[in-house]
């Protein structure tokens, strides 16, 4: 009997590579084909040390090439897809939003029609908190209207609404989830923890946009990838499933936490910044129906969060090549005359 298939694209980013990660060590019976166009964020070593690799192969190509799609799952034949390519930093998403446009919503309809082209058996869209933009009180069940303030959010905003379509219309088999901010180790450092926690290493100043209140539900990526995984195998078709990890903290915390693990002064390493625009308060997330899955975080946040600024510590041969000359243009283009 032939072993499963799983086609992942986007899996050499952050959340995606601990996905692969997670279903190699924990579905002995599941092989991985990674399909991803090795953007900015992607990274190979983040896959580096996969144990076996009979049951892993890496094909490049990007989600909106329909040929290279319909080639790869003509070759391998995957019975589930699950989709984790996207655009997804909002400060990059103002500065020039077409990128986002492309991957994450032209990149998704190009999967969909793959999906119901080849009978695929399960597609699950990695999705986000933001589509639902700003909430100023309560939380955001899976019912609330979508309301996205940023280019990022209105473009993964735009490829749910495509997934639910595609449920509606043609039947395909096909889920969403949607997560809070996620942090842990192999995460791009232009996001807020690695960005903050590796400048701080270097003895640089960290950018805090606004008066720094703005409030995210803090979700380990681990769990994360665990959540995606429960609702893939127990969830059902056409629904929507809210994964936080129940760690509201505003940004000026989270600053001052990463400050003190990393044995620097508030007063002197952290600047204030002009807000960017949009800047969406708070977000929370009713994550109820997931846990009713028999779902729920494990990772205790206090802990992880140091464990984490401790593997950027301990891995600076990872993060450094990354903030090479490109990164350093963004981010002075990115924070240039914003504060002092």
């Amino acid at each position: 009997m032939r072993s499963p298939v799983w086609l992942v694209t986007g899996g050499l980013g952050f959340i995606g590579s601990h996905f692969i990660r997670l279903v190699l060590h924990e579905r002995a019976d599941v092989t991985v084909v990674n399909f991803d166009a090795i953007t900015y964020a992607a990274n190979l070593t983040n896959l580096a040390d996969i144990a076996d690799p009979s049951r892993y192969h890496f094909v490049k190509g990007d989600i909106a090439d329909a040929s290279a799609v319909a080639a790869t799952l003509t070759n391998f034949e995957p019975e589930v897809v699950v989709n984790f390519a996207a655009e997804t930093h909002v400060d990059r998403s103002i500065l020039d939003a077409e990128a986002f446009l492309r991957t994450d919503i032209l990149g998704t309809h190009v999967l969909l029609e793959a999906v119901r082209k080849f009978n695929i058996r399960r597609f699950l869209q990695v999705s986000t908190d933001e589509v639902y933009g700003d909430v100023e009180t309560g939380t955001s069940s899976e019912s609330a209207p979508l309301l996205p303030r940023s280019p990022y959010a209105a473009s993964k905003a735009g490829g749910d609404l495509q997934v639910l379509a595609y449920v509606t219309t043609y039947g395909v088999p096909a889920l969403i989830t949607r997560g809070s901010n996620t942090f842990g180790s192999h995460q791009f450092p232009e996001k807020l923890i690695p960005l903050f926690a590796t400048n701080l290493f270097e003895d640089r100043s960290v950018p805090l946009y606004g008066d720094g209140l703005q409030i995210r539900d803090w979700l380990h990526v681990e769990d994360h990838a665990r959540g995606i995984l429960h609702a893939l195998e127990v969830g059902d078709d056409g629904a929507i499933y809210n994964i936080g990890g129940g760690n509201p903290r505003t940004n000026l915390e989270i600053t001052q936490l990463l400050v003190e693990f990393c044995g620097r002064s508030f007063e002197t390493h952290v600047r204030y910044v002009t807000d960017r625009p949009g800047h969406d308060r708070r977000y929370a997330l009713d994550c109820s129906k997931i846990r009713k899955l028999g779902w729920s975080p494990q990772h205790e946040f206090g802990r992880a969060l140091s464990d984490t600024v401790c593997w950027y510590r301990d891995n600076e041969a990872w993060w450094r090549p990354l903030k090479g000359s490109d990164f350093n243009a963004y981010y002075e283009r990115q924070y240039s005359g914003r504060g002092a």
